[in-house]
């Protein structure tokens, strides 16, 4: 150091410097190589850029020889003269078997249709017939002794009777209808004669009775009427 100049750095030797100068070079080019490997990179991130480069990239070809020509063939042999060359022999076709004929198929024919018969229709239910009105109550019948006569019964004696002497006593079943006449008229009992009951029923028959009544309302009624024959002595 000089001690003039206290503050003056001393100069660096001519080996350093160069060395120092060689490795300052050689990183600045590394480190510019870097950057465009990385730029290029980062650019061939882009799609349309690797599209582009791909369009850009010559195409290699290799051209392939053309197959060389067949080598020929060599002429056949001449027969020596005097020898027949025997025809060629005809090929011989394989014919094939002609197939069996299928066994007959046996179809079951179908059962027949029966003919279904047409509905019939079940006739409507009549409407039912209308009760018939119930019939009047029996005719009650009454002793005899309750029979009150508006004509009383008079039988007429029969001649021939009177003649022969017959006599008896007759009962004669009889209807009153409301109105007091007879309207049915029966032999309950025979005196023995027939002409007598011929009387008898005869007498009530034109007989006139009065109505039998219950509770002011006329009914129709049965009873029994005696008729006597008896001759004067």
């Amino acid at each position: 150091m000089n001690p003039g100049l206290p503050f003056a750095d001393p100069l660096p030797l001519s080996g350093d410097y160069e060395r120092s100068s060689g490795l300052a070079r050689r990183a600045l080019v590394v480190g510019v190589l870097a950057a465009h490997s990385l730029a290029g990179w980062g650019l061939m991130q882009v799609d349309s850029v690797r599209q582009a480069v791909r369009e850009m990239t010559p195409l290699m070809l290799d051209l392939i020889a053309p197959p060389a020509p067949p080598a020929p063939q060599p002429a056949p042999p001449t027969p020596p003269r005097g020898v027949k060359t025997p025809p060629p022999s005809a090929p011989v076709i394989a014919v094939a078997p002609s197939p069996s004929p299928a066994p007959p198929v046996f179809v079951v024919p179908p059962p027949p249709t029966v003919p279904v018969p047409p509905a019939v229709e079940a006739p409507s239910a009549q409407p039912a017939p209308p009760a018939p009105p119930a019939p009047p109550p029996a005719p009650k019948t009454i002793a005899a002794t309750a029979v009150q006569y508006l004509d009383p019964p008079a039988p007429v004696y029969p001649s021939a009777s009177r003649r022969l002497g017959e006599s008896g006593r007759v009962l004669v079943r009889v209807e009153i209808d409301a109105q007091g006449h007879a309207r049915q008229v029966q032999l309950s009992r025979s005196s023995g004669s027939t002409r007598l009951d011929e009387a008898a029923l005869a007498a009530v028959r034109v007989a006139r009775f009065k109505p039998y009544a219950e509770n002011g309302s006329p009914l129709v009624v049965w009873t029994t009427v005696p008729i006597v024959f008896e001759l004067e002595s």
